[in-house]
């Protein structure tokens, strides 16, 4: 919970453009009570700026790079041009979960009967220091509840969280996919390619999907919550399919896309 605190340098930071100068912009850190923070006119963009309105506007939601903290004269600059895009929306989306994840905060506080600033001190702060962040605590308490509650214990808020977590948050998905090449030689090679296929799909019937391209082209899907599971099936189906086609005395290749 960074509130009260300065950022550190090399940090992304999400802040709100306050005003705007010929040398600079003055912004204020969304995550840290609101303080002051300034990007000069050199570190806007790459190359010579003319007009830093072509380029940031008073209220507009940035992310920076903090380039330079002095704590003593609580001066924080910022950086817009030393992050890529990657990072800005990687930023983006952890400060919009942590603005989720309060929400959810709250409303454990008001099962529980305690404000929003006991439950930050007490709740909050355990489930960060364990998970790293907010919304990654709720994250597990969702996805695998007992997980959550063997860390966090028989604390009275634990059912709390994972009763408020379990209605809040469903469980991302990721879809990972390629094509198969599948044929046979013989007069009822339809129904050897066929055999195949279902067994790709027989590997794990709600996760696996077989799409028709155009013969001898099949696109392979799976589906689930985890990439790298979800790769690991697939590739099992796919090594199912070809060594069912090959046993039969067909032939086939898979390409991951």
């Amino acid at each position: 919970m960074a509130a009260g605190e300065y950022p550190e340098e090399g940090e992304h930071v999400v802040a709100t453009v306050q005003s705007l100068r010929n040398f600079g912009a003055f912004v204020t850190l969304d995550e840290y009570d609101g303080k002051e923070a300034f990007i000069h006119l050199s570190e806007v963009a790459t190359g010579w700026v003319k007009y830093i309105r072509d380029y940031v506007h008073e209220g507009q939601k940035i992310v920076a790079r903090v380039i330079h903290v002095d704590l003593e004269k609580g001066q924080v600059d910022l950086s817009l041009k030393r992050i890529n895009d990657h990072q800005r929306r990687e930023k983006l989306l952890e400060w919009k979960n942590e603005k989720r994840a309060l929400k959810l905060l709250s409303q454990v506080a008001q099962l529980l009967g305690i404000t929003i600033e006991e439950a930050t001190s007490t709740i909050g702060d355990q489930m960060v220091e364990k998970y790293g962040s907010l919304y990654k605590a709720f994250e597990v308490a969702s996805l695998d509840p007992k997980k959550f509650t063997k860390d966090a214990g028989k604390d009275p808020w634990v059912s709390q969280v994972s009763k408020v977590a379990r209605e809040s948050i469903n469980p991302p998905h990721v879809a990972v996919s390629g094509i198969l090449e599948v044929s046979h030689p013989a007069s009822d090679g339809v129904l050897h390619v066929q055999r195949a296929l279902l067994a790709a799909e027989a590997v794990a019937p709600e996760s696996i999907a077989v799409q028709y391209v155009g013969a001898p082209r099949y696109r392979l899907t799976v589906s689930g919550i985890q990439y790298k599971s979800a790769e690991e099936l697939l590739k099992k189906a796919s090594d199912v399919a070809l060594s069912a086609i090959k046993k039969s005395g067909g032939k086939g290749s898979f390409i991951h896309k």
